[in-house]
């Protein structure tokens, strides 16, 4: 008695729902990880972002008692953390744009 299907891997789960690379698939592999790197650092960049707002905010609010930073300190947190969501949907934006022009 089997009861998984007897082909099949996870990449075939992954592959199916993992964007491809839309107008981009005609790059080559070294233009993808440059895009990949850029990306990446672009994801580290926000998330220093947040984490200083965070610092500022729990520094602001209790410490020197700077309502202002501590205000400063939470727009840079939505800031950051922004940056990060919409810097890691832009492969499945750009796939569902193309898909929708094509």
């Amino acid at each position: 008695m089997y009861l998984a299907a007897a082909k099949g891997d996870i990449n075939t789960i992954i592959g199916g729902i993992a964007p491809d690379w839309g107008p981009f698939g005609s790059l080559g592999n070294q233009a993808r990880v440059m895009i990949e790197v850029v990306m990446a650092v672009a994801i580290l960049l926000c998330l220093a972002i947040a984490i200083w707002g965070a610092a500022k905010q729990r520094i602001g609010a209790t410490a020197l008692r700077d309502t202002f930073s501590a205000e400063q300190g939470k727009g840079l947190i939505i800031a950051g953390l922004t940056g990060v969501f919409i810097i890691g949907s832009l492969g499945t934006l750009f796939t569902i744009v193309y898909g929708m022009a094509v």
